[in-house]
């Protein structure tokens, strides 16, 4: 009986320790840790606490869960808005976003999911009823010339939006795409400048090789007059006489550089 009674307190020693040991966890770097009670009728709703560090718990009514602070990035599906006159416009989002410090229990309350289906859940219905309602104020035009001023409102809108729930937007990348008809006009009119421009410079080119073949010809005309001003038979002997190497056969009439005394 002693034996059997020794080994059954080892035993119950050795359960007790595996419980100890379940029952205290280690908050890790980057998340912080809340302290969910399971008891009662509204179990979970009104007793969560913020932890951080090493946490004892019990394991018998309570857990401890890990919320990520690190930002994270979610690519959002495309989705299609309609501006303030019609025309369908095409959105594929992309959000940089992380919880902001201390806001883990009244997430836990307010939703009662985990973070990472929040973000892709809830937060995406946020961000496409930002686009919705900001393309509201814009007609096609606007949001074309105003690319800048828009997308700026609608990242500050969600902003807000996430911030009352307890979530930081870093970044917001709308991934807007014009419809079709759009982009074929503005197509047809970058053409439309680009043929204007070469035209332009055709003109120009020309304009400037006219000029300068203006002013060669002013200028060889110009040489032509100073030469023959200038060209005088005394002039037209001297260069004879330079060229001439003294030995050649000459053709025509000789100049005569000496009068004849005969």
């Amino acid at each position: 009986m002693k034996n059997v009674t020794g080994w059954g307190a080892k035993s119950l020693i050795v359960v007790l320790l595996m419980v100890a040991a379940s029952a205290c966890t280690r908050i890790d770097a980057g998340y912080e840790g809340i302290l969910i009670k399971q008891y009662g009728a509204e179990k979970g709703v009104q007793d969560v606490s913020l932890v951080t560090g090493r946490v004892h718990y019990n394991p018998w009514y309570e857990d401890v869960d890990q919320i990520p602070l690190f930002v994270q990035t979610q690519d959002y599906e495309a989705f299609t808005v309609n501006a303030k006159d019609g025309s369908v416009f095409t959105v594929d989002p992309t959000v940089s976003l992380k919880i902001i410090p201390g806001s883990g229990p009244a997430i836990y309350m307010k939703y009662r999911r985990s973070v990472e289906e929040i973000v892709k859940t809830t937060l995406y219905n946020y961000t496409k009823d930002a686009f919705r309602i900001q393309f509201n104020k814009y007609t096609t035009d606007d949001i074309i010339s105003k690319r800048e001023e828009f997308e700026n409102n609608v990242q500050n809108y969600l902003k807000l939006q996430l911030e009352a729930e307890g979530f930081h937007l870093e970044q917001l990348t709308s991934g807007l795409a014009y419809p079709d008809i759009i982009v074929q006009a503005i197509d047809a009119k970058n053409k439309a400048v680009q043929r204007a421009m070469e035209v332009e410079n055709q003109l120009k080119t020309a304009t400037a090789s006219a000029k300068i073949k203006i002013v060669e010809a002013q200028a060889e005309a110009d040489a032509n007059r100073l030469r023959q001003q200038t060209l005088t038979p005394m002039l037209i002997q001297q260069q004879f006489i330079d060229k001439w190497d003294g030995k050649s056969s000459l053709y025509g009439n000789s100049p005569m550089f000496f009068k004849s005394i005969n």
